[in-house]
């Protein structure tokens, strides 16, 4: 058994997450509370080290009114341990997990496992087994997970299968730029043959924003 995925994210009309500097204000005020009430929902939400060390998120609830036993558990995919301990998503609001391989540094997931509210889990060699890794959060009785990762952490959940559903906030903005950061990168498909294939749920405006829910076949 594996936790049910969301997949949440906030895109440009042509399909950027953030431009090549990494701003990445896309969402209007309506949807921001909207996304902090899928939050509130949800056991568990992940994203990557790049996210951390580019934003320094704090992954909880608070655009809306809420308790401290409202925030899900912050996960972070971090291979090599690299999560800054003067960083937000490790501090006291919430609990938090962060998911090594077999090569991150011994002292670096010392210092982190120092940490009072901070588990680490290892899970595989060279990165983490996003598989391994949401089978430990299985065991310890996540049902839902909201991954608000990077481009590459959502290729590589697309890519092993992991993602259950896909919720977007569309902005009526184009930002353009090769460089830019897409939903989704990584190595892509050589083939559309391949595409990971969505079914359509539904749509609705909200504020000056289209958001737009599928589910993964």
């Amino acid at each position: 058994m594996k936790p049910k995925v969301t997949l949440s994210a906030a895109m440009t009309l042509d399909g950027k997450i953030a431009t090549k500097t990494g701003s990445s204000e896309i969402s209007g005020s309506e949807d921001l509370s909207r996304v902090h009430k899928l939050r509130k929902g949800m056991d568990a939400i992940m994203v990557g080290i790049n996210t951390v060390l580019a934003d320094d998120p704090r992954l909880t609830v608070h655009k809306i009114s809420s308790k401290p036993e409202d925030n899900p558990i912050r996960v972070v995919v971090d291979s090599k341990a690299r999560t800054p301990l003067n960083y937000r998503i490790i501090n006291s609001e919430a609990p938090t997990i962060i998911a090594v391989s077999t090569e991150a540094p011994t002292g670096r997931v010392k210092s982190l496992e120092s940490v009072e509210n901070v588990e680490v889990m290892i899970c595989g060699d060279n990165q983490v087994d996003l598989e391994c890794l949401l089978e430990k959060l299985s065991e310890k009785g996540i049902k839902t997970l909201m991954l608000e990762g990077g481009s590459t952490l959502n290729y590589s959940m697309f890519k092993s299968d992991l993602v259950s559903e896909v919720k977007l906030c569309i902005a009526p903005m184009i930002a353009g730029g090769d460089q830019a950061k897409s939903l989704v990168d990584g190595d892509g498909v050589d083939y559309m043959k391949d595409a990971f294939r969505l079914k359509f749920k539904k749509s609705y405006t909200l504020g000056d924003d289209l958001i737009v829910e599928y589910d993964v076949i």
